[in-house]
């Protein structure tokens, strides 16, 4: 009967070590974070006497668990560099297409700058508006 056990055992060992190896190989998983509460302010404080709003919901793409944390971490810091930069943009940059493109990879920039600043590496590989509302 121990003869069994110990063949047994034998046979699940390289099973268990293969499991393993699959685990460590596999690619990180990739993660979209969504800001939230989603970032609301005036924009274009040009002089002109309308009020102009703006919504914006941003996600952004991390690689990792790690990644992920560090985020959540400077989540604080990332918001307000993103709001003085919303709060910055002029009426036509935000009423066209390339305006608003110009502003993703600004704030993109702007979120891997901190990131860098505070974590030695850029951590966000993109940054996406699920909702950018103007008016």
């Amino acid at each position: 009967m121990k003869a069994w056990i110990m063949l047994l055992l034998a046979l699940s060992l390289p099973v268990a070590a293969m499991a393993e190896e699959a685990k460590e190989g596999e690619a990180p998983k990739v993660s979209y974070l969504t800001l939230s509460p989603p970032f609301v302010g005036n924009y274009g404080l040009d002089g002109t006497p309308k009020l102009k709003v703006f919504k914006a919901d941003v996600a952004l793409r991390v690689t990792g668990e790690e990644s992920t944390k560090l985020v959540k971490a400077n989540e604080p810091l990332i918001r307000n560099q993103l709001v003085a930069l919303f709060t910055q943009q002029t009426t036509e940059a935000m009423n066209s297409i390339e305006g608003k493109e110009k502003l993703r990879q600004e704030a993109l920039k702007q979120t891997q700058q901190i990131m860098n600043d505070e974590t030695g590496k850029p951590v966000v590989e993109d940054l996406l508006f699920n909702n950018l509302i103007i008016q």
